[in-house]
């Protein structure tokens, strides 16, 4: 298993960064993601726990569920399919207000399923995934007219 990570300060208010992140049908605005969208709203909130949602990238295609939602500072994720075949741990973004802005922290765990070398294929493609992370960050920031910095 590998963790993929991604961290961006955005100079903008902790409640609109979250619900910016929240709404998947906006990582659209990132090259990287081709299509979004809500399969299933969540029990308490359209993005809550129990929210579906799918995405297709050009690294591959997940499905995942919201597993834990605390607005504005976090939620969690679980892939429960994808392609190419993965092994996932969760994911959590996260949000902290600082002096003039959020700072986000996006982690996910996980390998890619394999018969053969997938440490080292999972090893290979966690900084793709990384920086995809961060390309969506950077459309959040972008879409919300704001600087973002590592």
């Amino acid at each position: 298993m590998e963790t993929i990570a991604a961290e961006r300060f955005i100079a903008a208010p902790i409640e609109q960064v979250f619900e910016w992140c929240a709404d998947t049908r906006n990582y659209g605005r990132s090259f990287w993601v081709l299509r979004n969208r809500w399969v299933r709203p969540g029990t308490d909130a359209p993005y809550g726990v129990g929210a579906v949602r799918r995405h297709l990238w050009l690294i591959g295609r997940f499905t995942e569920r919201i597993t834990r939602y605390d607005p504005p500072h976090a939620f969690d994720y679980l892939v429960e399919r994808s392609f190419p075949p993965s092994r996932h741990d969760g994911g959590t973004m996260t949000f902290t207000a600082e002096p003039g802005g959020t700072r986000v922290r996006w982690t996910s765990v996980g390998e890619v399923k394999a018969p053969f070398a997938a440490a080292t294929i999972t090893r290979l493609t966690t900084p793709i995934a990384a920086m995809v992370f961060g390309k969506i960050l950077d459309a959040c920031a972008r879409d919300l007219g704001v600087s973002a910095s590592r």
